[in-house]
């Protein structure tokens, strides 16, 4: 597959995943606006932080490294088989994460008061059995995802999410005392509901015309199960070494990405309804990281992973695939860091509102504005890191990603002091510092890795962080007139003032848009025709 082609389908995959994730932000969205009127935020802050953090440490800890390795290039080896037999893996390593992990969710974690939050032991085993019920679908997730089958990965995960947002609904209007069993029973379905699309569209694929034209590896469904190779070793050597890098690097990863979660799950900074704003905040806040930098994350991780060889010099590469490479990644930095800068300059004058629109006096009376406030800023160190990171690790050699765990263990170890120092002084705007923090010194380990890689060349992709002038004095002047027009209509309650309100973000927000067209033509193109490959081509 040449570089172009696998860059219109990393493209492509980019472009429905966003779609995909804005589908299930806005599902989310309207879900917790709805069960916000119905159950208690002590409830949301078990649910949400204590049971989420249970099902993500283990899905994630159990597969993440998996996904590293067995997307990286052909020279980690690509025998098919072996690659299997790597992949079901997974799933007795999350029996023991499960085992493991539900031991210290029921017996050293203090547990919530049974008479106003009840079910909880029996929520933490159901919220286990969803997540090893997921992992059952790894093996066939990772050969969707390098074969890039597109339709399979939008049908599958927005069944899953539909029929979990049908079932919380449903169980919270008709039988609310259920409590935690209704947020464990709609994570199983939606576990379910994914492994079943999964497992449904191989049966159907395999043996196909279009399986056979496109020489996929396997015939039959009972191939996707483990068994031995003619000849050759159950598994790949430089493969499952590559596989244990990247574990020893995502334990840090996933410690630095639910930080605060795990400090207020085991520290106990915040009680179980502060816990609940927090993390209805984090997640308003993170929607745009969640729908649409992270899709772009991991779409062009595929590109960049299948274009360079990985720990080989610019010099030792075909230069039109590291041109194409630096060029792509200089135009998703500009990108990116336009989308951060947007919603930090916008996102601090219409907080308020937003919180008072979505729950009500609820959010907007207490902190959650300043909360939201700062997170706005959070979003664009998200936004930059994302890209860098992901270059880095398609890059990066098996030994430099061995160092790199090193500096994570730093970053790991400081994050989580001064999320508790923090947090101990500001509250819940200290967990959103601390990430801040990190953020940047993460961004900047990846900006001297990105910098020493093309040094030697003439190519300069770190120039996307440097926007158009002209962008910087229209996102300051829209930033003054924003906060000025918060100051003078959103004091009043009443909705002809907020509705003035939002006219003057809306013209600002035009304007901006407006200017970047003008000035960032060679991103504006970028978008056109590789980010929207359809309206590209209906423009062709």
């Amino acid at each position: 597959m040449g570089s172009e082609d696998v860059l219109k389908r990393a493209s492509t995959l980019a472009s429905y995943t966003v779609l995909l994730q804005v589908m299930f932000r806005l599902l989310t969205f309207l879900l917790n606006a709805f069960t916000l009127r119905y159950v208690s935020k002590e409830l949301i802050g078990v649910v949400n932080v204590r049971l989420m953090l249970l099902y993500s440490t283990l899905v994630f800890l159990s597969r993440e490294a998996f996904r590293r390795a067995c997307l990286s290039g052909e020279e980690a080896g690509r025998n098919w088989r072996q690659v299997i037999n790597l992949l079901w893996l997974t799933f007795p390593l999350g029996c023991l994460w499960g085992v493991l992990l539900v031991c210290v969710w029921w017996w050293m974690l203090q547990a919530p008061d049974p008479d106003t939050i009840p079910h909880y032991f029996p929520a933490v085993g159901l919220f286990c059995l969803a997540a090893l019920t997921e992992l059952l679908a790894e093996p066939l997730w990772v050969l969707a995802h390098v074969h890039m089958f597109v339709r399979l990965k939008v049908i599958a995960e927005s069944l899953a999410m539909i029929a979990k947002c049908l079932i919380t609904v449903v169980m919270v209007v008709s039988a609310p005392q259920w409590g935690l069993y209704i947020f464990s029973a709609a994570q199983c379905v939606y576990a379910g509901f994914l492994l079943l699309c999964y497992v449904l569209y191989f049966v159907h694929f395999l043996g196909s015309e279009e399986a056979e034209g496109k020489l996929f590896p396997f015939r039959r469904i009972k191939d996707l199960l483990p068994s031995r190779v003619d000849h050759e070793p159950l598994l790949n050597w430089k493969l499952t070494t590559l596989t244990w890098s990247f574990f020893k690097q995502s334990f840090l990863k996933q410690i630095l990405t639910e930080g605060e979660r795990y400090v207020m799950t085991f520290l106990n900074v915040l009680n179980f309804g502060d816990q609940g704003v927090y993390d209805i905040i984090n997640n308003l806040g993170s929607m745009v990281a969640r729908f649409l930098f992270l899709p772009i994350e991991e779409s062009f991780y595929v590109f960049f992973a299948k274009v360079l060889e990985r720990g080989r010099s610019v010099h030792s590469q075909k230069q039109e695939d590291v041109s194409m490479a630096a060029e792509v990644l200089e135009c998703l930095l500009k990108l990116v860091l336009l989308i951060g800068l947007i919603i930090a300059v916008f996102g601090y004058a219409y907080s308020n509102l937003a919180l008072d629109i979505y729950g009500g006096e609820l959010l907007s009376s207490g902190s959650g504005p300043t909360l939201l406030q700062f997170y706005s800023c959070y979003v664009l160190l998200l936004a930059i890191n994302g890209v860098t990171e992901c270059f880095a690790f398609a890059a990066m050699s098996k030994e430099e990603v061995d160092r790199y765990n090193l500096v994570m263990l730093g970053l790991s170890a400081s994050f989580l002091l001064l999320s508790y120092w923090l947090t101990w002084m500001l509250g819940g705007v200290g967990f959103i510092l601390a990430n801040c923090c990190n953020m940047a010194l993460r961004i900047t380990h990846s900006v001297i890795y990105i910098h020493r890689y093309f040094l030697q060349s003439e190519y300069t992709p770190l120039w996307g962080l440097r926007p158009h002038s002209a962008v910087i004095v229209v996102l300051g002047m829209s930033y003054a007139l924003t906060a000025f027009s918060e100051r003078m209509f959103c004091c009043d309650s009443g909705w002809l003032p907020r509705l003035v309100h939002v006219g003057v973000g809306a013209v600002c927000l035009l304007g901006v848009v407006i200017t970047v067209f003008l000035t960032e033509t060679r991103l504006v193109q970028f978008i056109r025709t590789q980010l929207l490959p359809k309206y590209s081509k209906k423009r062709t």
